[in-house]
């Protein structure tokens, strides 16, 4: 049988769709390269079911026996790509997969498995897509020992820690008897409600002998697996690398689903994306990611913004600690005035009595609306910190709402860290919040949110679900359809995504809201490597990092922590108004600055001329390349030498103007262009923090 050949948005993939194998995917072809797997079948969809298992013992995501059986029954368009139907006669299951193409160079996919038969199915684990990975690119053959494999790291306040390894380090070079599969396989598995507070649901695959590369991202709020395994080879040779992405799994996240005569689920979005190299993946990763995004004003202006938390108050916000910070804030140009947690806090013990949202009347002799009314009088739109899905055990709000509204494990309700949980499927829950953010907006005129999670309650809830998973993953997506809900009534609200730093920092919840703030990281230097990397999984102007000068920063200090967020999305704090006329000067000219370029910014693409930042590299950079001109930032920290190389690749061969931008009135560094190997070397003298951006251009 001919393959199925599917081809849109400027990518083209081929489908083999032999009678007696399930459909697999043969070759895919984008601008400036094609891939042939010519390797061992990988069928497209797995589907695990404890009523038939897999083919043979192991516990990878592959070689499920439903897979296996799945065949090619039809295929037809659909809204920017197609659908393929599937169907195992033996079982009744039926499989749509959609995939479709928003931005060239990348494919999205989600999987529908539905019962077609008379008997009640259940299923433990459904991939969204599984591709092989390995092949031939330009005539070169890849396998596990010319792959790369880079993925990501997080903690709270230790985001984004990026590291480059060869696939052969983490999957045993077994070279078992011919069709025999390993047992293991290379698993990032995230559990519970933070998405990415230890592996994130981000990472690429790239060839190291080949112009191949594969970036991939998962996009779900909560419990998540993709693998990277070796397949069975034949003939004594090896078999190639598969990808298998996927939400939540009986194995790791107790999740499965019933599915009576009838029934369907469909399993979390993900996507992946094509180039030559990681940087020109990433980069159509990053298109689409613009594409894909919730339309909003703030996403082509991105709006500059003032919160108090950082470095400064932390949470223990009064009139008269606020007055003079917004004064000064309106004077160097913020636009957003958040006042951040502790606003509600009449007590000393508010993190267990947290729920009800309304303001304290201790901190606000005058009430809140006076704050609120001065952030408008200087020139800002008020905004609060708010952490909507808690509710403290000595709340209110916790003995007011009906038992069913929380999060219950065997029908106790689930407490962590003296909080429960608001579970969204529950109209009770959802009206609460509801109220809630519609008083703030309407009574008090707030027009940002800061939105904070801050307990992660474990693998779920087993009320009204099939199994504990079952019920998170419904609650996960009754929070994005909240989400939805809110800004479809408040269209012109701008909210922040925070997760305790950037612990819930994925593409479900960023897709939707408009900031993702990139950590809670309070020493300047630890930030720097956070900062630079965070455009690997954050859009650059989504991705809201900290600028919090004191007034014991010298100018250089003050300068770096000022460009932590030039080239994304500038977010100040610190208080601004103990600081000296010189960082007044810098605050002001990186606000300018960041205002000239802000408009360019969701049209660049992020690079990083020195590669991916090592949490201790002294010497870190981050590119945004725009049709025109090129912007790099440079960070110097404690142990650098007195130079760093900068590869820009897009300048070879020609010469470049070069301009510092910021800041412009300290000391000059000195650079050198070699056009022959498109290498700009940045020399500078001292050793303290340091930072320039800098715009280069083709003379």
């Amino acid at each position: 049988m001919r393959p199925v050949v599917l081809s849109y948005g400027g990518i083209e993939i081929e489908i083999a769709v032999e009678g007696d194998k399930p459909p697999s995917l043969t070759k895919m072809t984008v601008p400036g390269v094609s891939a042939v797997f010519d390797g061992p079948p990988v069928p497209l969809v797995e589907v695990l079911s404890p009523s038939y298992g897999h083919a043979q013992p192991h516990l990878r995501m592959s070689g499920t026996v439903v897979g296996s059986r799945l065949r090619y029954v039809s295929h037809r368009p659909s809204g920017h790509g197609y659908v393929l139907e599937l169907a195992d006669p033996d079982s009744g299951l039926e499989v749509s997969l959609r995939l479709i193409s928003l931005a060239t160079a990348t494919l999205s996919a989600t999987t529908t498995v539905r019962n077609g038969g008379t008997e009640r199915q259940v299923v433990s684990a459904l991939t969204s897509v599984n591709v092989p990975v390995t092949g031939r690119i330009a005539e070169v053959r890849t396998d596990a020992e010319t792959i790369d494999v880079l993925d990501a790291r997080g903690d709270w306040t230790g985001e984004n820690r990026w590291h480059r390894r060869p696939a052969r380090e983490l999957l045993a070079d077994l070279r078992l008897p011919d069709g025999v599969q390993p047992k293991s396989a290379h698993r990032w598995v995230s559990t519970g409600t933070w998405s990415t507070a230890d592996i994130l649901p981000v990472g690429a695959l790239a060839a190291t002998e080949a112009p191949w590369a594969l970036a991939w991202q998962i996009e779900h709020n909560g419990g998540w697996r993709a693998e990277l395994a070796e397949l069975a080879g034949t003939g004594g040779g090896r078999g190639g690398l598969q990808l298998s992405l996927s939400g939540p799994t009986d194995v790791d996240h107790g999740w499965l689903c019933v599915l009576p005569p009838g029934a369907e689920f469909t399993s979390v979005p993900v996507t992946i994306a094509v180039g030559t190299d990681v940087w020109s993946s990433v980069a159509a990763l990053t298109t689409y990611r613009r594409a894909a995004r919730r339309a909003h004003p703030d996403n082509a202006r991105p709006t500059l913004i003032y919160n108090d938390y950082m470095n400064t108050l932390n949470g223990d916000p009064t009139t008269a600690a606020l007055l003079p910070l917004v004064e000064q804030a309106g004077a160097v140009g913020a636009e957003v005035f958040c006042i951040d947690a502790g606003w509600y806090d009449d007590s000393s013990g508010w993190w267990d009595g947290v729920g009800e949202w309304r303001p304290s009347t201790t901190r606000f002799p005058g009430g809140l609306d006076e704050v609120l009314q001065a952030i408008r009088d200087a020139g800002m739109t008020p905004g609060l910190w708010l952490e909507p899905e808690v509710v403290g055990v000595r709340s209110p709000v916790a003995d007011s709402l009906p038992p069913e509204a929380f999060f219950r494990r065997a029908g106790v309700r689930v407490r962590e860290a003296g909080r429960y949980h608001l579970d969204l499927r529950h109209p009770a829950a959802r009206a609460h919040l509801d109220g809630v953010v519609d008083r703030l907006v309407t009574r008090h005129g707030v027009g940002f949110f800061k939105l904070d999670y801050n307990i992660n309650p474990g693998p779920g809830t087993d009320q009204d679900a099939d199994s504990v998973g079952a019920g998170l993953l419904a609650h996960n997506r009754a929070h994005l359809d909240w989400l939805d809900s809110v800004l479809d009534r408040h269209p012109g609200l701008i909210i922040e995504n925070c997760g305790s730093g950037a612990m819930r920092m994925d593409f479900a919840m960023l897709s939707r809201l408009q900031l993702q703030s990139t950590t809670d990281q309070e020493d300047p230097s630890r930030y720097a490597p956070i900062s630079v990397a965070a455009p690997m999984t954050v859009l650059p102007e989504q991705a809201g990092s900290w600028a919090y000068p004191n007034s014991e920063m010298d100018d250089e200090e003050t300068a770096y922590v000022l460009s932590l967020g030039l080239l994304g999305r500038l977010y100040l704090s610190g208080f601004l108004d103990r600081l000296r006329d010189g960082q007044r000067r810098l605050v002001r000219q990186a606000v300018s600055t960041y205002k000239d370029i802000r408009d360019s910014i969701p049209q660049r693409l992020p690079t990083w001329p020195s590669g991916l930042p090592g949490w201790n590299d002294p010497w870190l950079s981050l590119a945004l390349r725009g049709p025109d001109d090129t912007l790099v930032t440079v960070f110097r920290r404690p142990g650098a030498g007195p130079q760093i190389a900068l590869h820009l690749p897009q300048f070879a061969g020609g010469h470049i103007d070069i301009e510092v931008i910021f800041p412009t009135a300290l000391v000059r560094w000195d650079t050198a262009w070699d056009p022959e190997s498109a290498t700009l070397w940045v020399v500078a003298d001292g050793s303290g923090l340091a930072a320039r951006t800098f715009r280069l251009a083709a003379r």
